[in-house]
């Protein structure tokens, strides 16, 4: 994991994470502690020791400024696919484990509905949102941290806005992900790209393009074909790289959604993975370890994601909104599978 501070180099004092790492207990026990609410002797007493130790000073101006809490987090997520869905399944225990609960706002890459879904949130004086970035409600977004709204952003960055993020390293896993591809004999290799708006697809993007370079291998963009992180997306994309004079011997895709309907072209026309084709993908799904062969791919951490999140927004919360901004980038795992085979 690394992590940015926008104020490194300065000396900060103790924090409440700093309080729960050091008593072995999770943030949300000591925001339940702080805030005079009943926890086990144990953990109280561990809590206690830690604050002794470390030297921990609540923030008290923040606390009695802060005296309109809803104790309700926004969710803002443009589907509930595998992965969102999961998402808001960590993150919803997570907080209500600190005593808050999420509302959650599906806006399907509408931005028009994006819109919406902020006013709403809003008008409901949620204590902090927590959001997929999308840049067409920039001056939205800027507006709530101006009325001291926490923002932090997981997936997709927003950049130039005063809020807290934590990623995962897309770039650095697409570009291990395909150079496995190029140690097995793999040239020509197609890859299925996400959204060119979205920072994820950016990465992904980038970091296959890199992978391919240091390796010497020359880029072709008739092998880079956009599926918009959607199944049928993968499934219209994999027909056209599939049709090419020269069709790759090897598909990456950028999310999951996209590799099932790639799966689904392949075998509707008798191909056959790793046979005729090998096939890997950014995202990690149960169906792939269920596939017969299944399907080499990128794990990202989302209980990592939703700890962190949950983490930040505990402190923010319980600390002071002022402070500096937070980004942190999490490592994924590649698993490998049985769709990926050498060249011969």
């Amino acid at each position: 994991m690394r992590q940015t501070d926008q104020t490194a180099g300065k000396r900060r004092g103790a924090t409440i994470i700093d309080v729960a790492r050091v008593a072995d207990v999770a943030v949300g026990t000591v925001s339940r502690y702080l805030n005079g609410q009943t926890i086990r002797r144990s953990n109280r007493e561990q809590i206690e020791r830690a604050i002794q130790d470390l030297g921990y000073r609540r923030n008290a101006a923040a606390a009695s400024i802060r005296t309109d809490l809803t104790h309700m987090i926004g969710f803002l997520v443009p589907t509930f696919d595998e992965f969102h869905a999961r998402m808001l399944e960590y993150l919803a225990n997570s907080v209500r484990q600190t005593g808050r609960a999420l509302l959650t706002y599906c806006h399907g890459g509408d931005p028009r509905v994006v819109a919406e879904a902020l006013d709403f949130f809003a008008a409901q004086r949620v204590d902090a949102l927590i959001m997929d970035g999308t840049a067409e409600v920039y001056d939205r977004v800027d507006d709530l941290i101006e009325h001291d709204v926490p923002i932090i952003f997981y997936n997709n960055d927003v950049r130039g806005l005063a809020a807290d993020r934590v990623m995962v390293e897309n770039h650095r896993a697409s570009y291990r992900l395909i150079s496995h591809l190029i140690d097995l004999g793999h040239t020509r290799i197609g890859m299925l790209t996400g959204d060119p708006r979205n920072s994820s697809g950016i990465e992904r993007l980038a970091g296959y393009e890199q992978a391919l370079r240091d390796r010497g291998i020359v880029m072709d963009a008739s092998l880079v074909v956009r599926g918009n992180w959607r199944m049928d997306g993968g499934y219209e994309a994999t027909k056209r790289l599939m049709s090419l004079e020269s069709p790759p011997t090897a598909i990456f895709s950028a999310n999951y959604g996209m590799a099932v309907g790639a799966l689904s072209w392949l075998k509707e026309n008798g191909r056959h993975v790793p046979d005729d084709i090998s096939l890997a993908s950014f995202d990690d799904v149960a169906i792939f370890r269920l596939y017969e062969a299944g399907i080499t791919a990128v794990a990202q951490p989302v209980a990592g994601i939703a700890e962190k999140i949950t983490d930040i927004l505990v402190e923010r919360l319980t600390e002071s909104s002022s402070g500096a901004t937070r980004s942190i980038v999490l490592e994924c795992d590649i698993i490998l599978r049985g769709s990926t085979r050498r060249i011969t």
